[in-house]
C-alpha cells in the first residue's frame, strides 16, 4: 500500500513540474531504488550451500509454495531455525559422550581385548546415526535474518572449519569400519580417521564453549 501511495505522488510530480523524459527517467529510477531500500531484508547475503539450495530466494521451498519468501513465513522459518539449532546442540553432547565412549572400546580392540567388539559396533552404528543426525540439523536449518558473523577468526568460524575436518573423518572411518578387518593399511586408515574425528569434534565442542 505505501509503495502504491509513493509512486501516485511520484506521477503527481512528474506531471506538475514536466519534466523531460530523461530527467524523469533518472528521478523514476532513483526513486524505485529508494523503494527497494525500504523493503524489508528477509535473507543474509551469506548462506551455506544447502540453506540456498532449499531456503534459498529461489530455493526449492520457495519454488514448491511450502514457504513462500514473506515476513511472516520468515518469522516462522527463524522459530524453526532455533528449535533445529538448540535440537543440534543437544545431539552434539550426546554424540561427544558416545565419541569418546567408542574411542575407549576401540583401543581396547586394538589391544587385543574382542569381548567388547559388539558393544563397540552397536555404539558406532549409534554414534553415527546422532552425528549425521546432528550435522543435518545444521545444514538444513533456515538462515538468519542477517549474518552476524564476526570479521576474522573467531569461535564460530572455527567451528565450521573444525566441521570440514571432522565431518570427512567420520565418512572414512565408516568407510573402513569393516574394511579394516582385511588388511592391516585398512585398520591404520580407520584408526586415525576415527582418532581425528574424536579429536577435532573435541575441539568443535569446545569452542562452543568459548566465545572470542
Amino acid at each position: 500500500m505505501k509503495q502504491s501511495k509513493k509512486k501516485y505522488w511520484l506521477l503527481i510530480l512528474i506531471l506538475v513540474f514536466n519534466l523531460n523524459n530523461s530527467f524523469t527517467q533518472d528521478f523514476f529510477d532513483e526513486f524505485e531504488s529508494l523503494i527497494e531500500v525500504e523493503k524489508p531484508v528477509l535473507l543474509p547475503e551469506k548462506m551455506i550451500f544447502t540453506q540456498r539450495i532449499f531456503w534459498g530466494e529461489k530455493g526449492l521451498f520457495r519454488k514448491t509454495g511450502i514457504s513462500n519468501l514473506t515476513l511472516e513465513n520468515r518469522e516462522k522459518e527463524l522459530i524453526v531455525r532455533e528449535k533445529m539449532l538448540k535440537a543440534h546442540q543437544i545431539i552434539g553432547y550426546i554424540t561427544f559422550a558416545g565419541m569418546i565412549y567408542q574411542g575407549i572400546l576401540g583401543g581396547k580392540l586394538y589391544n587385543g581385548d574382542y569381548s567388547v567388539y559388539d558393544q563397540h559396533k552397536t555404539l558406532g552404528k549409534v554414534v553415527t546415526a546422532s552425528y549425521f543426525t546432528g550435522a543435518g540439523l545444521s545444514l538444513f536449518t533456515p538462515p538468519p535474518l542477517v549474518s552476524r558473523e564476526k570479521e576474522g577468526l573467531n569461535n564460530i568460524r572455527l567451528h565450521k572449519i573444525l566441521a570440514n575436518l571432522h565431518l570427512p573423518a567420520m565418512i572414512v572411518t565408516n568407510i573402513y569400519s569393516d574394511k579394516q578387518y582385511e588388511a592391516d593399511k585398512y585398520r591404520e586408515i580407520h584408526k586415525n580417521a576415527a582418532y581425528t574425528a574424536v579429536a577435532s569434534y573435541t575441539l568443535a565442542m569446545i569452542t562452543i564453549i568459548l566465545d572470542f
